[in-house]
């Protein structure tokens, strides 16, 4: 293979500027196969990712806007890192370490995705910026002590690449000089046949998850697995997302108007990302595989899309219209000492890795 073939680009573009005259960037990382992944230094947003067919012909995969103000005036968290912590919090209260913490009620009547101001609504600093085998984009952010109501000054990095495969693997790490929760998560929509082409019922979803965590009315997880086996939500084998989506008899479905759920993924190992999940559009033959070394899956179908979103593609988003896969801790674990950890104490780092892999069939 030449080298030319063996190198991924990056290129920066003016995306806009925020009120306050801050220039955000567009950055493209991209390989020899067209696939191209475009970043925003805005909320560390993926705004889209372009990938080819069975026939070759490429199409834009994920929800997003055209505009820096759209992201600024409509937020969804299309795209975003979500931090410090991505999904909710019940009553948006916890307790760490014998103190107690009071957070927005950004999800009422519970916290969610880390505030009023998270971390997809800031600005991003970029630390590396590169082309070679792979095209990388570092960028980090500081949170004081304090924002959003979390303790600590947490210190966050997450790195995008793309290589010579038609795959983006995201890298997050953080440290904090006091003892806090976290859980990062990216929040990208997909639709496998092209943003804003319509519902994605007919894709076919496995998720490598025998249990899943039971919400509440408020979809708060209730501290129980549950076991997938007989329910609406065993994608332990292939199948259509839309073939019990709306199945009234089942409590869980009705709570969330779909799936919005947290799927407990088999045993994963610290620092190597094994699949999690993995999609397919009979349409396009387009295939998607996560993989990561988090503990669960946010399988969420766009329930709470009701159509006054318009997208890039100047078409309404309507529920039912992409599915989300966030690589993540549980929900509410600060509240259940019986899930996985989210506590980052000083002197540790928080390092994950999730990878989102394109192909065909």
């Amino acid at each position: 293979m030449s080298a030319e073939k063996n190198t991924a680009k990056l290129v920066r573009t003016l995306f806009g500027r925020l009120a306050g005259g801050t220039e955000i960037h567009a950055y493209d990382l991209s390989n020899a196969n067209g696939f191209t992944v475009r970043i925003l230094t805005y909320g560390a947003i993926i705004q889209a990712i372009h990938a080819p067919d069975r026939q070759g012909r490429m199409a834009d995969l994920v929800m997003g806007y055209a505009t820096l103000q759209d992201y600024v005036d409509k937020p969804q968290f299309f795209g975003a890192l979500v931090g410090r912590y991505g999904n909710r919090i019940a009553g948006g209260h916890f307790t760490l370490e014998g103190q107690e913490y009071s957070l927005a009620l950004t999800n009422p009547p519970n916290a969610l995705h880390g505030g009023v101001v998270g971390f997809d609504k800031v600005a991003w600093t970029v630390e590396q910026a590169s082309n070679g085998p792979e095209a990388l984009l570092r960028l980090s952010y500081v949170s004081a002590d304090g924002e959003e109501g979390f303790p600590g000054r947490l210190t966050t990095a997450v790195t995008y690449r793309v290589g010579a495969d038609n795959a983006l693997t995201i890298d997050y790490r953080a440290t904090t000089d006091a003892p806090t929760v976290l859980n990062l998560t990216n929040h990208s929509y997909f639709n496998l046949s092209g943003e804003g082409s319509g519902d994605i019922l007919d894709h076919r979803a496995q998720l490598d998850a025998d249990g899943f965590t039971p919400v509440d009315e408020t979809l708060i997880p209730t501290g129980e697995i549950r076991a997938v086996a007989g329910t609406p939500f065993d994608f332990r084998a292939p199948r259509r997302i839309g073939d019990q989506i709306r199945d009234a008899r089942d409590q869980q479905i009705l709570y969330a108007r779909g799936y919005d759920h947290n799927f407990v993924l088999r045993a994963r190992q610290p620092g190597i990302a094994t699949r999690a999940a993995r999609v397919v559009d009979p349409a396009s033959g387009r295939v998607l595989e996560v993989l990561t070394d988090q503990p669960g899956v946010q399988f969420y179908t766009a329930n709470f899309l009701v159509g006054n979103r318009v997208g890039k593609s100047g078409r309404f988003y309507r529920q039912g219209d992409a599915f989300c896969l966030e690589t993540q801790h549980f929900p509410d674990s600060p509240n259940h000492p019986e899930f996985p950890s989210t506590v980052l104490r000083p002197g540790e780092e928080f390092a994950s890795t999730t990878s989102f892999r394109f192909s065909v069939e």
